[in-house]
Parts: C-alpha cells; sequence; structure tokens
C-alpha cells in the first residue's frame, strides 16, 4: 500500500486559467496557493496552464488546447491534479476538482472532488475539500477599526451573484454600499438599475485594494440566486472580521454560523438584520476563515485524496450526477419592502 511517508510526489495542477491571478479571478488564486502550500512541505510542482503564465515556486507549461494534455505532461509526474474537465483523461492517477455547477446529465467522472459537502451531495457523492486561501498574501485585520459601510463582492455583471439584491438590502437599512466586482455601466448589460447615491461601484480590484475596502467593511452583502458552490468572497469577508449576510443557498449554510452570518430570502429581512450587525463576533469570523479555510489545510486535505488514488481506489463509487435537474434559472429571493418593523423570521 502506497502512503505518502514513502516519497515527496510530483504533482501536476492543470487548468486552462492563466497565473497569477493580478485582479479577479476564483480558480486562478485557490490553484496558486494550493501548488504554494503544497510546495511549502516539499512536493514538486508543476503548473500546466495558460500561456503567458508565470510562477516563482514551481515549473510552468503553457498548456496547448490543440494537443493531448498527456503529451504535455512531463513523464516524472507522480500525479495530475485537474481543476477542469480535461478530454482524454490523463494516463497518469489523477484526480479532477468540480468547481462549478455543471448541467444536469453532464458527463463527470469517478476521481472527482467537490469543494463543499452541498456541491458534493448535489451531485450524489461525499468527496469534496473546502476551497482555501494563504492569509499572508492579505494584511492583518484590525478587528477594532471603525466600520464605514458594507460590500458586495462578486462579479457584479453575473445576474446570479444579485447585485440588485444587495443594492436593494442597504437601501432599506440606508446604509452604503461598495460594490467590489464591476461598474455600473456595463456594455452588455447597459445602465444599471440604479442611480442611488448610497452605492459605489469600484470595479475589479485586487489583493491589496480589495482588503483596504473590506478592512473598514461592517459585512457582506452575498443574497446570490443559485445554489452557490463554495464563495470565496464570504471566507475573504470573514478573515478581515467582516458577518455574512447571505441567501441559504448551495453551501453558503455550511461555511458560516449564527454567531457570524444572518442568512434569508428576503431583503427586508436581511435589511433589518444590517441594523443589528454589531451583534455579530467579528473575532469569530476572522478565526474561522484563518483556521477552516487556509491553503494549508486545503492542502492537507487534498493530499489525503491523492494518497487514495495512487492507491488505485476509485473517489466515488459510481459516476457523480446532478441529482435533481434545475428548472429554475435563478432562485427564489423576495425584493419587497413591506415597511415592518417587526423581526427577521
Amino acid at each position: 500500500m502506497f502512503t505518502l511517508k514513502h516519497k515527496k510526489l510530483h504533482i501536476l495542477i492543470y487548468c486552462p486559467v492563466k497565473i497569477p491571478a493580478l485582479q479577479y479571478g476564483g480558480i486562478e488564486r485557490v490553484i496558486w496557493d494550493l501548488g504554494k502550500a503544497l510546495h511549502q512541505q516539499g512536493y514538486q510542482i508543476t503548473y500546466l496552464v495558460k500561456s503567458g503564465s508565470y510562477c516563482d515556486f514551481a515549473k510552468v507549461i503553457h498548456y496547448n488546447p490543440s494537443v493531448d494534455i498527456n503529451q504535455q505532461i512531463p513523464e516524472d509526474v507522480d500525479l495530475v491534479h485537474c481543476h477542469d474537465i480535461v478530454h482524454p483523461k490523463p494516463q497518469k492517477p489523477y484526480l479532477i476538482t468540480i468547481h462549478v455547477n455543471p448541467a444536469y446529465n453532464h458527463t463527470l467522472d469517478k476521481q472527482c472532488v467537490f469543494i463543499s459537502k452541498n456541491h458534493a451531495e448535489r451531485h450524489q457523492s461525499n468527496a469534496f475539500v473546502y476551497n482555501g486561501l494563504d492569509w499572508d498574501n492579505y494584511p492583518k485585520p484590525k478587528l477594532g477599526i471603525r466600520r464605514e459601510y458594507f460590500h458586495f463582492l462578486a462579479n457584479a455583471a453575473w445576474k446570479v451573484k444579485n447585485v440588485k439584491g444587495a443594492i436593494q438590502i442597504t437601501k432599506q437599512a440606508n446604509e452604503r454600499l461598495e460594490v467590489l466586482g464591476g461598474y455600473r455601466f456595463n456594455f452588455k448589460m447597459g445602465w444599471r438599475f440604479t442611480l442611488d447615491t448610497h452605492v459605489r461601484f469600484r470595479g475589479m480590484v485586487d489583493n491589496l485594494e480589495k482588503s483596504k475596502y473590506l478592512q473598514k467593511s461592517k459585512g457582506l452583502i452575498f443574497p446570490v440566486l443559485w445554489d452557490e458552490p463554495f464563495g470565496l468572497a464570504i471566507i475573504e469577508s470573514m478573515y478581515f472580521g467582516c458577518p455574512i449576510f447571505a441567501t441559504p443557498y448551495g453551501a453558503i449554510p455550511e461555511l458560516v454560523n449564527k454567531e457570524i452570518a444572518f442568512l434569508s430570502t428576503s431583503a427586508e429581512d436581511l435589511a433589518y438584520a444590517l441594523k443589528k450587525v454589531d451583534d455579530f463576533d467579528s473575532l469569530k469570523c476572522h478565526e474561522r476563515a484563518k483556521d477552516l479555510f487556509s491553503a494549508t489545510f486545503m492542502a492537507s486535505q487534498y493530499l489525503k485524496y491523492y494518497e487514495r488514488v495512487l492507491n488505485k481506489e476509485n473517489l466515488n463509487e459510481v459516476i457523480p450526477t446532478l441529482k435533481e435537474e434545475v428548472t429554475t434559472k435563478y432562485l427564489p429571493f423576495d425584493y419587497s419592502s413591506k415597511n415592518s418593523n417587526n423581526s427577521p423570521k
């Protein structure tokens, strides 16, 4: 039986993206931080990624989509960790992390790993590893600093992220909103639906700029309209001591708890919760992110799956398949305001 004590592996991380992520980029940051954490533990890392990529701690091979992936994998690689579906399959031992919500009846693989328990269960699997980030890439938060506004962190042009809902929630609560990840004007979508002065669109921001806004934020507004596979915005916000105000869809309920979050499908209830933001514990927000969602912890969990793969185990007994077909494009959200003084249900 193979164990990781026998040798330090040469791991190839494949994803058709460009690294490092200089601004917006979820998968890009995850695979960078995973590779770095593994490298720091003594594993040899090679990236197979888009042309233009570079890395100071690992070898980089520029992926050619017109060439069989097996012809691009070095002979001495022990295991291939794919972060995208690839055809044909690697001839080396491999596993595939699914970062998205695949379409119903989409063909997956027995060696798939998902990024949250909910994500896995929706695909009839129990194989998952939470995404983690290298918190050393962020300034150390000042948890006692005065907070000035709330923030939205996502690609605002993507309707499932529901910047409209975030604007409505903060408007009802009479709070300022900083939108990180999009502009008021988008040529594909036309003028934004709001000219409200309480909203500021800051565009795509890098880690340093993002950190400045999160440091002064009272909390994250995250009213997504789909089953969120994970939610990097949630753990980044928690790291800076920000409580979470979100819809209870997908992985979100397992990433947070009542001490650091309020979940609802009602803009009115979420707006009411904003008025009680001081009831949430910023230190517990920070500690939960740092302890459960670090790159080091993520790497330790993947190493367990690597060992199973190298022992020729199937990570799933059957090919993972979406359990139920999603028939609605957007999950329910109540934007209305009833001007009620009642507390959230």
